[in-house]
């Protein structure tokens, strides 16, 4: 078990998970690959210029390619454990290779979510997320990530799907209050002949009020 998968309540799962987009790589490649071609050429001209003790100087100099390689290395862990994921009841922010830093934010507490794409950004499948939400942060900046579109698409999906399990099947079946299954499977019923609700839906909700008997 990953230590997300740790965080998770019972019955919640994850929906979407992403991280930044390959691209914000791109700028450790390219310092790092110039300061390694760098360090080659020195030890090159290190190793001509004075022979025959260059030689010896120069396989000292290339042992510098260490530096570019375990900066680069150390950036790729970075972006590979900064992830964000939509849950079925939660936004989560997740980073850090050995102490880990969480953010998360219930879904019924997002009020509005910004989605915004550059040219490039949708070229390529990456942009920011803004969500706005009740809790005392009030604002969660997702910034490049990968598939942005989908996961504004699943959060707000989710956001409506608990609305749904609240209202059928929620508190008001656990709590044995007004309202017994069979009423609440014909309600979606109504709302399925409305369109409110496709077969899919429908059948799903059915069967998780069904479980519940």
């Amino acid at each position: 078990m990953g230590y997300i998968e740790s965080l998770m309540a019972e019955n919640e799962k994850i929906v979407v998970r992403t991280r930044k987009h390959w691209m914000v790589l791109a700028k450790s490649v390219v310092v790092n690959g110039l300061f390694g071609v760098a360090i080659l050429i020195a030890a090159a001209v290190a190793a001509i210029a004075l022979a025959p003790m260059g030689t010896v100087l120069g396989a000292v100099i290339s042992l510098l390619l260490i530096i570019p390689a375990a900066s680069f290395v150390r950036d790729y862990l970075d972006w590979w454990n900064e992830e964000y994921m939509v849950t079925n009841r939660r936004v989560i922010q997740a980073e850090g290779i050995i102490n880990k830093h969480v953010i998360d934010s219930s879904l019924e507490k997002v009020n509005d979510v910004v989605l915004d794409q550059s040219f490039f950004g949708r070229l390529f499948n990456y942009g920011n997320i803004e969500i706005l939400t009740a809790s005392e942060g009030g604002v969660n900046n997702l910034h490049h990530i990968t598939a942005p579109v989908k996961f504004k698409t699943e959060m707000l999906n989710q956001k409506e799907n608990m609305g749904m399990d609240e209202h059928f099947g929620g508190s008001p079946v656990r709590n044995g209050t007004s309202q017994d299954i069979p009423s609440l499977i014909a309600q979606l019923d109504d709302l399925r002949k409305q369109g409110i609700l496709t077969e899919a839906e429908f059948q799903e909700k059915k069967t998780q009020l069904l479980s519940k008997m």
